[in-house]
């Protein structure tokens, strides 16, 4: 089989890359995209440069690179920043369209419509499936009405990664097009019964097999361009409900969707799996004993006044208790990218250590929470490391789902120059 051409968009620390890799020898990525807005060091594109080399990689605002800059590719792959993808019409043109200055969705896009790999594979936090609130699922229709625009068949699905085996309880939503007049495309075509496609038979339904949560298929039509479709999808009575469930298939502007839960008999990996020995630990992450009050204080139960410090405005405030320190038998929590510095929070992971004290995750456990390999992200401050695992995604995910992509595309015969 010939190579299959990735380009990977915001790349981060290279996450896309490490899972397609570890996929199959077939994935080759010729061109890479990272860069970090208002940030004088680029170190996340530093850390992607060392680990893979500088050839074909930019560090340059993706909004500033022309299309054509961009090699030809068979798979665009990225996990892009959550934002408003709504679309207005513009008043120099009655029949324009422009989406909202800044999203990088439309750079997404622009580089689809270029190009038209004959497949894509992307990612994002799985409210994108429920945004707007007074509108939900409008923005993720947007993004699919604009695909079956450029002539891509999508289907989704929402993972929740400890649900496989994986260490870490990440949920996330991942998608994959097929250009209608790619093999990929056109083989999708044979396959009628869109159940049996998010059950069986699709590259989700391979990688991560599930069992329907609730009987039948829903089916709607995405209606109007996009300038109608922000203003009036799921607007009124319904607005408080998405029309999308968990998974899904979108042929033309027809969506099928549906509700599943997760099928898994193999291993788990838990928390207390990935850690490292308490003398491979460094000093700075073991806890100080003054500061355990403080917090006990930020994981504990709380119900108490506070103000507004810009309106004055009195309000109570109250949250449940957290589990302190975190369970070892277990995945560990969703890691956020305020995971690092050595700070009291509700929020960062705290552990007992085989001598009793409790202490913080290091870099590389983080790194392998999210199935990165060992110092992946070496070069950069503690903090930053653990900000950039707070970005990243679960490799293993990527893996799975790329291993079945590989297969199928040696399958239906994609070459290169489609």
């Amino acid at each position: 089989m010939k190579k299959i051409r990735v380009v990977e968009l915001f790349a981060g620390v290279g996450g896309f890359r490490i899972g397609l890799e570890r996929a199959s020898k077939a994935f080759r990525v010729v061109w890479s995209n990272q860069w970090e807005p208002s940030t004088r060091k680029q170190e996340a594109s530093d850390i992607y440069v060392a680990r893979f080399g500088a050839k074909g990689h930019s560090n340059t605002d993706i909004t500033s690179v022309a299309a054509k800059e961009v090699p030809e590719h068979d798979l665009l792959v990225g996990g892009f920043p959550c934002q408003d993808y709504s679309v207005a019409r513009t008043l120099k043109k009655a029949q324009g369209l422009a989406g909202k200055k800044g999203v990088l969705w439309w750079e997404i896009h622009r580089i689809l419509k270029e190009k038209q790999p004959a497949c894509i594979f992307l990612e994002n936090v799985d409210r994108l499936l429920k945004s707007p609130v007074k509108q939900r699922g409008r923005d993720f229709a947007v993004m699919l009405a604009s695909l079956a625009d450029l002539g891509y068949t999508v289907e989704w699905r929402v993972v929740n990664a400890a649900d496989y085996g994986m260490p870490q309880r990440r949920r996330r939503v991942f998608f994959l097009g097929y250009h209608r007049d790619s093999p990929m495309g056109v083989a999708r075509k044979s396959f009628q019964d869109a159940g049996a496609w998010l059950l069986h038979n699709g590259i989700f339904a391979k990688a991560f097999p599930a069992a329907a949560a609730r009987p039948g298929c829903g089916s709607f039509v995405i209606n109007g361009d996009l300038a109608d479709i922000t203003e009036q999808f799921n607007a009124g009575k319904t607005a408080s409900k998405s029309p999308f469930g968990n998974a899904g298939l979108m042929e033309g502007r027809t969506v099928h969707t549906m509700q599943l839960d997760a099928v898994y008999h193999g291993p788990f990996t838990t928390l207390g799996n990935i850690l490292r020995t308490d003398k491979e630990v460094e000093p700075e992450f073991f806890l100080d004993e003054k500061s355990l009050p403080r917090w006990a204080y930020m994981k504990g139960a709380k119900r108490e006044s506070r103000m507004d410090g810009h309106t004055g405005h009195a309000y109570q405030y109250a949250e449940g208790a957290m589990v302190f320190p975190d369970v070892l038998d277990k995945p560990s929590r969703t890691i956020i990218t305020g995971e690092g510095g050595g700070g009291p929070s509700r929020f960062k992971h705290v552990v007992r250590a085989g001598n009793g004290r409790l202490r913080r995750l290091t870099p590389v456990e983080l790194e392998r929470l999210n199935m990165f390999p060992d110092g992946h992200t070496e070069g950069a401050s503690n903090s930053r490391r653990a900000f950039f695992m707070g970005n990243a995604l679960v490799t293993g995910v990527i893996e799975l789902v790329g291993a079945e992509l590989a297969r199928r595309m040696a399958e239906h015969g994609l070459v290169q120059g489609r």
